[in-house]
């Protein structure tokens, strides 16, 4: 399991791209990006220097934090899986492919792929002085467009990226994704109702092509969640100064929501319950919402029994809780 946080090394270089650059016009330059990013637009935005080094002291944190966690829960169910080889597409300013070097030693060879000059600048800057991505490959290009061109990966990662595609784009990137993916295909997006519409699309057209669902669910049936709720999960991750000020708050901690589905080509070895909510934590007993491989369940715990109590204490939002049977 690897932490929310970036590690050293990223942490080192975008601070050092920071020394001078004002935190004021980075949150400025940040607030419009992000404006434009809720109404339905993508990186295209993003033209200077000053501009991707706004976006990603904005974003890059939490980004960073929901690949993380993503990643940790694929493995979890697939221990034994050691890409070597990755594909980071829609990559931005490479954020997934920094948590894809910390979560997998196995990695190798990295490539990454991105339309937007702007930010593979910065990227690569980035991880010039890296030990793991100093040699990373960033491709210029469309995800959708330039995706054939690009060999295969042990592990195909996508963060964010989707949402800034028609259906029908989305649609085709979903297969072109999964057919560069020897191994395994994690798909990340903003934990909003939209997104998790996204996502279910995504995951059901795959399924449809032969893929497993490694997480979050437990089973590759439709999802059982009916409107108003929705599927989504939460990543707590700490604030720096810098943070705190583009981003005008005066609390030390962010919460990143997010979905996500981790696809692979083998089937599971096992299948696990997934938390769908904050349990709540009672006198009597410990309620939680799991999904499981027959659908939604409600799960309560008494207090009487210890052992089992003990256990359900520590379940968390996100986390797997393995089947009675």
């Amino acid at each position: 399991m690897i932490a929310p946080t970036l590690p050293a090394e990223l942490k080192a270089a975008l601070d050092g791209k920071l020394q001078g650059f004002s935190r004021s016009e980075a949150a400025q330059r940040s607030q419009k990006i992000s404006i434009t990013y809720r109404a339905g637009g993508g990186s295209g935005m993003i033209k200077s220097e000053a501009d991707a080094l706004a976006y990603a002291l904005a974003r890059m944190p939490a980004t960073y934090a929901a690949v993380a966690a993503s990643l940790n829960a694929l493995t979890e169910i697939a221990p034994d899986f050691a890409p070597e080889t990755l594909l980071d597409v829609g990559a931005g300013p490479g954020t997934a492919s920094w948590a894809a070097a910390e979560a997998f030693s196995s990695l190798q060879d990295f490539t990454l792929l991105d339309a937007n000059a702007t930010l593979s600048r910065l990227a690569l800057d980035l991880a010039r002085d890296s030990t793991r991505l100093a040699e990373c490959r960033y491709l210029p290009g469309d995800a959708g467009g330039n995706l054939a061109e690009v060999s295969h990966a042990d592990l195909v990662v996508a963060s964010y990226v989707i949402g800034e595609l028609s259906e029908g784009d989305q649609r085709k990137l979903a297969e072109a994704m999964w057919a560069k993916a020897r191994h395994a295909l994690v798909v990340i997006e903003p934990g909003t109702p939209a997104g998790t519409t996204r996502i279910l699309a995504l995951r059901q057209r795959l399924i449809a092509l032969g893929a497993y669902v490694a997480a979050p669910c437990p089973h590759e049936k439709p999802c059982p969640l009916t409107a108003p709720d929705w599927c989504h999960f939460s990543q707590r991750l700490p604030r720096s100064q810098a943070h705190r000020q583009i981003k005008g708050a005066e609390v030390p901690f962010e919460d990143e929501r997010f979905i996500y589905v981790a696809l692979t080509r083998a089937p599971p070895a096992s299948r696990a319950a997934r938390v769908l909510a904050p349990p709540d934590v009672g006198k009597a007993e410990i309620t939680a919402k799991l999904c499981a491989e027959d659908g939604v369940e409600l799960a309560k715990v008494p207090r009487r029994d210890k052992a089992a109590y003990a256990n359900a204490r520590r379940w968390r939002w996100g986390d797997t809780v393995l089947s009675e049977s």
